[in-house]
């Protein structure tokens, strides 16, 4: 039986050499108590975790960081990080901040293993609705944009719509809309339209 992995979905900060924070969603998943972060090549928060060794995860019920992130938009405020030279939401639930342990290294994706040095929790965590997964979901879609066919990133958003429709509250849709906005100026983009 194959071993079980879980995915997080969080938000990870990381600074680049010059302080700059750079704040993106990441599916994490923990491996003998270890946070393993796998980006694709290229990477931002890669090339950030190995010049300056640590990073923080985050993690909210807000999706609209998730959307926003992706989109270029506010994603709240930043406060320093407590024991990693680095930055943490300050409206989050909980964050967990991190050292780089190992790094192993792959042409697509490589793996970066990072142990937890301090972690808090900050509110409450009172459960995902299902628009908010659905969300999360279509950020993941959004992500990869370059990477999937439009076929089944439309597919997919159809029937997480249904989601969004009978459960979403202000934040949901306004994240909503971010995504949807920019899988359809991606979609422009390919066919050489106008983007509005």
């Amino acid at each position: 039986m194959p071993l079980e992995t879980n995915i997080y979905e969080t938000i990870v900060t990381t600074i680049d050499v010059q302080g700059v924070a750079h704040v993106t969603p990441f599916g994490i998943r923990m491996q003998d108590d270890l946070v393993v972060i796998s980006p694709f090549k290229p990477s931002t928060t890669l090339n950030n975790i190995l010049s300056t060794q640590h990073a923080v995860v985050n993690m909210t019920d807000d999706v609209r960081v998730f959307a926003g992130a992706l989109t270029h938009r506010h994603v709240g405020e930043l406060v320093k990080a407590e024991q990693v030279n680095g930055y943490r939401l300050a409206n989050t639930l909980a964050h967990k901040e991190l050292k780089l342990l190992r790094f192993e290294d792959d042409d697509i994706r490589p793996q970066l293993f990072m142990q937890v040095i301090h972690e808090a929790q900050h509110q409450p965590f009172l459960g995902f609705n299902r628009a908010q997964a659905a969300v999360i979901e279509l950020a993941v879609l959004v992500s990869r944009l370059k990477r999937l066919p439009m076929e089944k990133i439309t597919q997919e958003m159809a029937y997480l719509k249904i989601a969004i429709e009978k459960t979403a509250g202000r934040r949901e849709l306004e994240a909503w809309g971010w995504l949807e906005e920019a899988i359809n100026n991606h979609w422009a983009a390919m066919n050489n339209e106008n983007i509005a």
